[in-house]
């Protein structure tokens, strides 16, 4: 497996002497650290646990992750600085510009660079997503007689919907900008989603339960927005045949997770190995066995991986974040905005 490994960054090093010298320099860097830590990039999250096995079976790196949000891998990188104790990060595309103002990444182009999207990476390789996530519907066929399919659709239902903890989880507030797009809002528009959502509160249809697998599980849950890589394992988790997960057709958003390489890691080679592996075929893979979609859509999945993802089609109208300072404002003001525009309709 590692040659056949190597053999693969070698080719998508282009077959350059420079660069496949560089790629064996980099390994063997890598093998005398002999140790990546991450944080936020736990095992059982988008199916990391595959690929901290394979970096040790083929690198003889060994590991260790502690889990953490966006914001505190960044502000523990900040706070650390020479006395480091992580190599690696894996943090949610809007805090990955962040990390860089804050000066606490350094860069590094992966071989496999110029298959991924422009909009997905930083232009100097501080960052790139190594896979997205995007807003979906999760429908319990037992409980909603018609699967809404837009966002639209919403409106006209007889179901609670369940959109989770607004203003303070990013999955939700994700969902807010989601509809934002199909409704013809923007990163500094979200009147559209807002009025959606205060409309379904007029009705009583706005569900306080939380977005977690156990509620999904007891039947507390009869529709609810979530990431698709979320929606996807929940279902399969559950019952495959009990739900159904679909992208909302009239349009949503479509983010992703981007590693950020600690300026101060004390194992820099072996976290820049960690990034090679992740963007490579085989790392791409793993990721999509936890139903993340691989961020290079030019990777061959396995019959049995493509089988649980959702279709391509689904994701015509899926559109990722152009202007993210613009979010980031948006997001300060959301708690209050949802406080006052949409949950003072539900408490009438």
């Amino acid at each position: 497996m590692k040659k056949l490994f190597t053999a693969s960054l070698l080719t998508l090093a282009m077959g350059t002497s420079a660069q496949a010298a560089d790629l064996s320099e980099l390994e063997a860097k890598a093998r005398a650290e002999g140790q990546v830590n991450s944080v936020g990039m736990p095992d059982s999250w988008a199916n990391w646990k595959d690929t901290w096995r394979d970096l040790g079976n083929q690198y003889g790196l060994k590991h260790q992750d502690t889990d953490m949000s966006s914001a505190q891998e960044i502000a523990k990188f900040a706070a650390e600085k020479e006395d480091a104790t992580a190599d690696i990060g894996d943090v949610g595309a809007a805090f990955a510009p962040i990390a860089v103002q804050q000066g606490v990444t350094q860069a590094y182009k992966p071989s496999t660079w110029s298959e991924i999207p422009d909009w997905a990476k930083d232009a100097d390789g501080h960052w790139m997503l190594g896979y997205t996530g995007t807003i979906a519907f999760i429908v319990n066929n037992e409980l909603v007689s018609k699967v809404p399919t837009s966002w639209e659709g919403l409106r006209d239902g007889d179901y609670q919907v369940t959109v989770g903890d607004v203003g303070v989880a990013a999955q939700a507030n994700s969902a807010i900008l989601a509809a934002s797009f199909a409704l013809g809002g923007d990163e500094s528009n979200l009147a559209p989603a807002l009025d959606l959502f205060a409309d379904l509160a007029r009705q009583g249809r706005l569900s306080p339960v939380d977005t977690n697998i156990a509620n999904l599980e007891k039947g507390e849950i009869e529709m609810a927005v979530l990431w698709d890589f979320n929606a996807l394992n929940y279902r399969d988790q559950i019952d495959r045949d009990r739900f159904t997960v679909v992208i909302p057709s009239d349009g949503s958003l479509i983010s992703g997770y981007a590693t950020i390489i600690n300026k101060y890691a004390k194992h820099p080679n072996a976290a820049k190995l960690a990034r090679e592996y992740i963007l490579s075929d085989a790392g791409q893979i793993n990721l999509a066995r936890g139903y993340a979609r691989p961020i290079r859509t030019n990777v061959i999945l396995p019959e049995d991986v493509q089988a649980q993802l959702l279709p391509n089609e689904m994701y015509a109208n899926a559109r990722p974040i152009t202007d993210f300072a613009t979010w980031e404002q948006s997001t300060k003001r959301l708690p209050r905005q949802w406080q006052s525009e949409v949950l003072v309709h539900q408490q009438r």
